[in-house]
């Protein structure tokens, strides 16, 4: 069991060995490690991720080549936020699937995967709690509230989570902008937050949002837009309270991890 103490002094640790502001981190291919090595976060790849705890290995919204996820450890739990084809792919969900492995997802999501998949899943919804073993998971509200944007992700249909790891509370924001509930989060220790166009928000509204729930550490992550959306870390990592850690992981491939 680890406490968020125990986070704070692993991080300020790390620091002998990871760039941190006001220079951004930069994973370059590594894995990002807190809670003294405990939690380890593998990128995969724009919005897919490895979490490696004590309690399990917990994938999130795997797409992509499965040959990608061949060298990491097999899905304990696997988590899905929505149905979108960059947070769901059943072929790729089928191919980390092993036996005994949880699968967790929104309505949405359930309502597009093979009736196989579907038969495995556990759906909670917006503000719903689970647990997997001793880890604690809460579903958060992830959806747009500017017009024009709206039909992307409608208010009720997807989820960002919340996971409890020991004393370690992680978000995971899926796509969403800064909305309420995100802002109304408590104790959070490392945050993945999205910024994107059209899809999410830009950076300012990203910054807003952190610098008033205040996690220790953010992990900028989906930030590749579409026609000019794409947002940039670095850029993103000035407009923070210096208090705020940032971390940026290898999303893109070797050499384009950041904008």
């Amino acid at each position: 069991m680890f406490s968020r103490r125990t986070f704070l002094q692993s991080t300020i640790a790390a620091a002998g060995t990871i760039s941190v502001l006001p220079c951004l981190a930069n994973a370059s291919g590594q894995d990002l490690q807190f809670a003294d090595g405990a939690v380890r976060l593998t990128p995969v790849s724009h919005a897919s991720l490895v979490i490696e705890t004590p309690m399990g290995v917990i994938y999130a919204d795997p797409v992509g080549d499965p040959a990608q996820y061949a060298d990491l450890p097999p899905a304990d739990l696997v988590l899905i936020t929505h149905h979108h084809g960059d947070h769901l792919n059943n072929e790729t969900l089928a191919a980390v699937m092993r036996e005994g492995t949880t699968l967790i997802s929104n309505k949405g999501a359930y309502d597009k995967m093979t009736a196989e998949l579907a038969d495995r899943a556990e759906v909670i919804g917006n503000a719903d709690t689970t647990r997997f073993g001793p880890i604690g998971i809460e579903a958060v509200a992830a959806y747009n509230t500017t017009e024009g944007r709206l039909k992307f992700h409608p208010k009720g249909r997807d989820n960002g989570y919340v996971l409890t790891i020991g004393g370690m509370r992680l978000y995971l924001s899926a796509d969403t902008e800064d909305v309420p509930e995100m802002r109304a989060l408590k104790g959070i220790d490392v945050a993945l937050l999205c910024m994107n166009l059209p899809f999410t928000m830009d950076i300012k509204a990203a910054a807003s949002a952190v610098n008033e729930f205040k996690p220790s550490v953010v992990v900028p992550y989906h930030y590749r837009g579409k026609d000019g959306g794409s947002q940039d870390p670095i850029a993103f990592a000035g407009l923070l309270d210096s208090a705020i850690r940032v971390e940026q992981g290898d999303w893109y491939g070797k050499g384009k991890g950041i904008v």
